[in-house]
């Protein structure tokens, strides 16, 4: 662009340096947990997104340094917004199919169940989705044999060469929640709980 070979150099340099993300969060879909990385040249308003490190936005230069960024992944809309702050300084905050970026982790913790197992070399995330019973291991979709057991279900499926099942049961409760268990070689793993680390 014109513009874009007009700036002064000095400008330029300024942009270049560093090279760190401005903003990074940690999205978990059902496929796995996305990095969304957002860089925001606050001398040239120059705007780079990221999504697992691919490029899928790249404005290299614009003379409004706030506003907002959409930007579409599969059926997912990530919405960047770029607000002023005093001392010259930026906020920026993201929004997930229309929710705040801690709602929407708040959300995905009642529809998703997931869990970082270690087999030997090897480490699962294993992501199963309630609503569906679908399960998730690294991001691929898996086809695992449902079984029922005593007071509930089994989902049953391998990590590598290693067995590996989703136990379900009820409390007893008549209002409790279904309880999701997994076992690795029939040792428990304990669940990850999306909101840790969210401080938006």
């Amino acid at each position: 662009m014109w513009f874009a070979n007009h700036f002064p150099p000095s400008l330029q340099n300024l942009e270049s340096v560093g090279g760190a993300p401005t903003a990074r969060w940690e999205v978990p879909l059902k496929d796995g947990v996305h990095i969304l990385e957002f860089e925001h040249g606050t001398a040239t308003g120059r705007r780079v997104v990221k999504i697992d490190g691919k490029v899928v936005l790249n404005r290299e230069w614009m003379f409004r340094l706030v506003g907002d960024e959409i930007i579409t992944f599969g059926d997912t809309k990530f919405h960047i917004r770029v607000d002023p702050i005093p001392g010259l300084k930026y906020s920026y905050s993201l929004w997930v199919n229309g929710e705040s970026y801690k709602n929407f982790i708040q959300s995905q913790n009642q529809v998703l169940e997931t869990w970082c197992a270690q087999v030997g070399p090897d480490e699962y995330r294993i992501i199963l989705e309630k609503s569906t019973q679908n399960v998730w291991v690294n991001g691929e979709s898996i086809e695992p044999r449902f079984e029922f057991i005593d007071n509930g279900a089994e989902i049953v499926f391998a990590l590598g060469d290693v067995p590996a099942s989703i136990r379900t049961s009820s409390p007893g409760c008549k209002n409790a929640s279904i309880v999701y268990t997994l076992y690795v070689n029939g040792v428990e793993i304990t669940q990850q709980n999306l909101e840790d680390g969210v401080t938006e």
